[in-house]
């Protein structure tokens, strides 16, 4: 083939590539008018290489032994969206004070896998803690992985005997999603008439809920539309998979996600924390965090000065490098220890 020829059929095919490319991205803009599914799935891929850099980032902190790990558990007929993990010191011969935490990843990804490492952290400190897996969005809807989240806690109750949980001293967790989750749950278990709107018996009492750890979480569903840039836009998207509603913002489910209105002066004690780099600070864990102190509720609050340097970004609880994650890991278990004493 002349040098001639070869310099057109490559320029062909690079033509023929980059017009394939651009109706393929013509095609998912359009389709994302009308389904969120493409957009989602694309999020997902993001978040997801994210959560797999902080899970190696996390893992030269765990224990290199003493903990007991017991994973893939059945709570539920999902197979592995119903499947719960548990860790625990060694040779723990009684219940203890146990953390059930809830993973995020914008309703539509994410794995209990990612918190792992940080659970056994946890554990290290002679608590049982419980990461759980649900199904995400848009391959289910809402309310699927809140009855699901619910269902777990009723097995874990049903089943405190065998994986070492006391079940009159649960602390429910959980980080950005996740703790979207956690509040809704802890709301079921201690706004009666919420839970009957919501139409969720609650899994655990309000007796047996102790407190709520919540971390970089969102609360009030309601400011998310106005949000500017690939923040909101991905927000819009995560929240139109999840409630199965492009006006999502209108529905039952995404009015009963705003927690922050249903929250009473039963609301368990509450530690709160947001980076100063995390848009989502403060508007919405330092409003839910004034919200609850104006009620009463016992509240610990892990904040920072705007001008923190470096700034810590969403989930910066995570990135054991920063001494923040480590100090908030630290406030994490000293307030474990404080609600959780018998």
């Amino acid at each position: 083939m002349a040098k001639r020829t070869r310099k057109r059929w490559y320029q062909s095919v690079v033509t023929v590539a980059l017009m394939a490319l651009s109706l393929a991205v013509v095609t998912v803009l359009i389709v994302g008018l009308v389904n969120p599914w493409p957009s989602a799935l694309l999020i997902r891929a993001l978040f997801e290489q994210g959560a797999r850099e902080t899970v190696a980032e996390m893992q030269p902190y765990v224990p290199k032994s003493g903990i007991e790990a017991r994973r893939n558990i059945a709570y539920g007929d999902a197979g592995s969206d119903t499947s719960l993990d548990v860790f625990a010191p060694t040779g723990t011969a009684k219940p203890l004070a146990t953390v059930v935490w809830i993973h995020g990843g914008a309703w539509i990804s994410g794995d209990k896998d990612n918190v792992d490492p940080y659970l056994q952290m946890i554990a290290s400190h002679g608590y049982t803690t419980v990461g759980l897996n649900y199904t995400v969005a848009p391959e289910a809807t809402y309310p699927t992985a809140l009855k699901q989240l619910n269902q777990a806690l009723a097995f874990l109750v049903a089943h405190a005997d065998e994986y070492g949980i006391d079940p009159t001293r649960i602390v429910l967790a959980g980080d950005s999603a996740g703790a979207q989750y956690a509040s809704q749950i802890a709301v079921l278990a201690t706004n009666p008439d919420y839970a009957r709107q919501v139409g969720v018996e609650p899994g655990v009492s309000k007796d047996q809920l102790r407190a709520v750890i919540l971390n970089c979480g969102i609360y009030d569903v309601r400011g998310i539309p106005d949000a500017p840039g690939i923040g909101g836009w991905g927000f819009r998207i995560a929240l139109w998979s999840y409630l199965g509603e492009k006006n999502w913002s209108t529905s039952a489910g995404g009015k009963a996600m705003s927690t922050i209105e249903y929250v009473t002066k039963d609301f368990p004690t509450t530690w709160i924390s947001g980076g100063n780099a995390d848009p989502l600070t403060p508007v919405q864990s330092k409003p839910m965090a004034t919200k609850l102190q104006g009620l009463g509720v016992d509240v610990t609050t892990v904040f920072y000065p705007e001008d923190e340097k470096p700034g810590l970004p969403h989930e910066y609880q995570f990135h054991f490098k920063d001494a923040a994650a480590r100090s908030a890991l630290a406030s994490t278990v000293a307030f474990l220890d404080r609600v959780t004493a018998s």
